[in-house]
């Protein structure tokens, strides 16, 4: 599915976290996350358009950018994300924890064996897919690993969020809020701010066809030994599946799912209550 333009990094916005940067350095990495937000291919016209740059520069960190395999040409004028690309993500999800624990609970259980299930992590306004299972039910949307969505609008971004005060949510998107990916996607902070406090009453979170039409996802926080959230975790569904009994049984069991992570990620939760077997299925 691809992401709208709207949704690509804002030119510049990295370049304010130090004056030490590279520039070349930062508009080769804004590059790389423009290309990498859609599943369609990019033109330079369309990059030089996007990241407001000379076609001639985009031209060079294209090529450059190709000869070390982070991106890869397609018909002599297309751009899309290159391999080299792989070996960092799988490089940097080795040495996480928090996925390789991610992986070894639903491999050791039979965890919503017929649902998809994703695990992600809050970067700036976007949530980042660091860990997915598609079921071969068609969602409209194949969650993949690297994947970035806006935070607002998922349930595993906003289960994160929800952690998080008033004032730390303001200042998240102190930059601007995200464009909205369908009718249904919350349009501002306030009223993602309600829809945060209703979150933290029920005990978990909603996406209720805000980052795609026709899918309704339920997440819920992960947390590590210091009770941070760390990650949020979700299921999605068909929306013609949901109902009362789907959306208890959802919400019960990714509660769960994030429970037995927590606890094997140092948290407290439920450590003194032996783990119960999670055969659960939707």
């Amino acid at each position: 599915m691809d992401a709208s333009p709207a949704q690509a990094p804002i030119p510049g916005e990295r370049r304010k976290a130090g004056e030490r940067n590279v520039p070349a350095l930062m508009r080769a990495s804004e590059m790389l996350d423009t290309v990498m937000m859609t599943e369609r291919p990019w033109t330079v016209s369309a990059l030089a358009r996007q990241l407001n740059l000379p076609k001639s520069t985009v031209h060079g960190l294209c090529a450059t950018l190709v000869d070390l395999g982070l991106l890869v040409q397609r018909n002599g004028h297309t751009y899309r994300i290159g391999p080299h690309v792989m070996r960092w993500a799988s490089a940097f999800l080795a040495q996480t924890d928090l996925t390789s624990e991610f992986s070894a609970l639903w491999d050791d259980q039979s965890i919503l064996p017929n649902e998809t299930i994703t695990l992600s992590v809050l970067d700036g306004r976007d949530v980042i897919y660091i860990g997915c299972r598609n079921s071969l039910e068609p969602l409209g949307i194949t969650f993949r690993l690297g994947m970035r969505l806006p935070a607002a609008f998922t349930a595993t971004g906003k289960a994160i969020l929800s952690t998080m005060s008033e004032r730390e949510v303001r200042t998240v998107f102190e930059g601007g809020f995200p464009a909205r990916r369908t009718p249904h996607s919350v349009k501002d902070v306030g009223c993602l701010l309600r829809e945060l406090a209703e979150c933290r009453q029920r005990g978990y979170s909603i996406d209720n066809e805000q980052t795609r039409e026709g899918m309704y996802c339920f997440g819920t926080a992960v947390r590590d030994a210091t009770d941070r959230a760390v990650a949020g975790i979700a299921v999605s569904l068909l929306a013609s599946r949901v109902n009362d009994a789907t959306v208890t049984l959802a919400a019960r069991s990714i509660n769960k799912i994030a429970q037995h992570l927590s606890i094997r990620l140092g948290a407290q939760c439920g450590r003194r209550k032996k783990p119960e077997n999670l055969l659960i299925g939707i």
